[in-house]
């Protein structure tokens, strides 16, 4: 597939032995925006060993450009934490969607997303959600822009998010 910049992009499942990639590209994201003065998420849950356990799971994926890793993205068919009140079935779950900051800004992001609300219909899914933390502006304008809609606020934890889901039935493949 080819970003609206004409990249080749290709997401494929990570493996358990990928763990350390997924690790360094979240802590890259993780770095850049404790930089800004953001927290994305806990550095306990970004250890290998973690993410190696979602991996076995089948729940991690890489967008890779010439041989390699550019991004990752967790997806996955059910989230009890953030979404307890979600009817079984009705939608997939995206998380821990990053990109390697030199490639920030060229449209791999929403690549990415595009290809979690593909995976998402052949998973006879009709939502795909996300969540984000409430003080984020730019990454929430970015779901926006990608055809989320805002459905409400919780708080998990530490976390205080915005819940985005995007309606699959209009979806353009």
């Amino acid at each position: 597939m080819k970003s609206s910049a004409g990249m080749d992009l290709e997401i494929e499942q990570a493996r358990v032995a990928d763990a350390p990639v997924v690790a360094d590209i979240l802590k890259e994201a993780a770095a850049w925006a404790e930089r800004a003065h953001e927290r994305l998420w806990l550095e306990s849950e970004l250890e290998p060993e973690q993410i190696a356990a979602d991996a076995r799971n089948g729940q991690f994926f890489l967008a890779m450009h010439a041989g390699a890793a550019i991004g990752t993205v967790r997806y996955q068919l059910q989230d009890a934490l953030f979404w307890p009140d979600a009817a079984p079935g009705e939608a997939a779950y995206v998380h821990r969607l990053a990109v390697r900051r030199r490639w920030a800004g060229r449209g791999v992001a929403a690549q990415m997303l595009r290809w979690a609300a593909r995976r998402a219909v052949t998973d006879g899914r009709a939502l795909l959600r996300l969540d984000t933390d409430i003080t984020r502006p730019r990454l929430r304008a970015l779901y926006v822009d990608c055809g989320f809609q805002e459905h409400s606020e919780r708080r998990v934890g530490p976390y205080h998010v915005m819940r985005y889901e995007m309606r699959l039935d209009r979806l353009e493949t």
